[in-house]
């Protein structure tokens, strides 16, 4: 298995990350406007992010629109998020969680994704990877001008 890691400085505390990061899933509006690839997102049990819960999201990746549910398994509030997707993302995607950390009077703000297969998935679908990769970093950079700019 290989994660893929995302990290980016944002300049306020990693409290007010985690707030601005359950903002961006608390409505799809909010969340359309975080990455222009973003298409849709409802909860479909329980409040955002809390342990159990299941989001339901929809994105375009590699010109291909994907569907996922995402159950929440970890939530300690101002510091980590973590998830498991459900099938069939999880056949290649099987979890990711999203990482908050002080960094002086600013956050790194950590997301990550696991893929299984690692060595063999990356050889036959390596722009896919590529894909994700920079998908990720654009909403670490688009979630710190929003967050920031908020601020």
């Amino acid at each position: 298995m290989i994660t893929l890691r995302d990290s980016i400085e944002i300049k306020i505390s990693p409290d007010k990350v985690y707030s601005g990061l359950i903002k961006m899933f608390s409505s799809q509006e909010n969340y359309i406007n975080w990455h222009k690839d973003h298409t849709a997102c409802r909860w479909i049990k329980g409040q955002p992010f809390e342990i159990g819960s299941v989001l339901y999201c929809e994105e375009t990746l590699h010109g291909e629109s994907h569907s996922m549910k995402m159950r929440c398994t970890t939530n300690i509030v101002g510091k980590r998020i973590e998830y498991n997707l459900s099938f069939p993302m999880s056949i290649i995607c099987p979890k990711g969680s999203f990482i908050m950390e002080t960094k002086k009077k600013s956050s790194i703000f950590t997301a990550t994704i696991s893929i299984r297969f690692g060595w063999l998935f990356q050889l036959f679908f390596e722009n896919r990877i590529k894909a994700l990769a920079t998908h990720m970093k654009e909403e670490g950079i688009n979630l710190k001008k929003i967050l920031e700019k908020e601020t």
